[in-house]
């Protein structure tokens, strides 16, 4: 509704929001329409009359074009070929993504070796390791039952000496 018109007229609007007449039709405001290329105000109405006759559908649709199962089928088959090799083509990515990650952490542990322990970290550590094997070796080799009867009076008396002096 516009602002000058009374309540109660024209409430039928269309799909652009023109006021609709008894008819059903838009009410057309002729100074806004552009009439180029026609000769005369008459040819002009004369063309807006035949846009609003019935055209039949038929003249115009050749012929429908029937689409069967089997072209369907072959289509959704294509769309998923095609899912395929891109799911291919990420998979790719992640598995070098993952051999750049890996190559990257040696490299890292390896400088962080150097820096630890200079040069030759590897074999510095399978020396340690070694050392630490033939030492434990070792301790299972001596009487820790004897050891421990012998040591534990011992250090229950320098115990007990600390305690006194306290």
């Amino acid at each position: 509704m516009f602002k000058n018109e009374p309540a109660g007229t024209n409430d039928r609007l269309d799909d652009a929001g023109i006021p609709l007449t008894d008819r059903g039709e838009a009410e057309i405001n002729p100074d806004l329409v552009r009439r180029e290329g026609f000769a005369s105000e008459a040819e002009y109405r004369a063309y807006l009359a035949t846009l609003g006759q019935d055209v039949p559908f038929e003249a115009y649709v050749v012929e429908t074009v029937e689409v069967s199962e089997g072209h369907a089928l072959e289509g959704r088959l294509r769309e998923l070929r095609e899912e395929l090799e891109n799911l291919r083509a990420r998979l790719h990515v992640i598995r070098d993504q993952a051999a750049t990650v890996v190559t990257e952490n040696v490299r890292w542990a390896d400088a962080s070796a150097h820096a630890q322990l200079g040069d030759r970290p590897w074999l510095k550590l399978a020396g340690a390791m070694a050392a630490a094997f033939v030492v434990a070796r070792g301790i299972r080799r001596l009487p820790l039952g004897t050891v421990a009867t012998t040591a534990l009076p011992l250090a229950a008396a320098a115990l007990n000496r600390k305690l006194a002096k306290a």
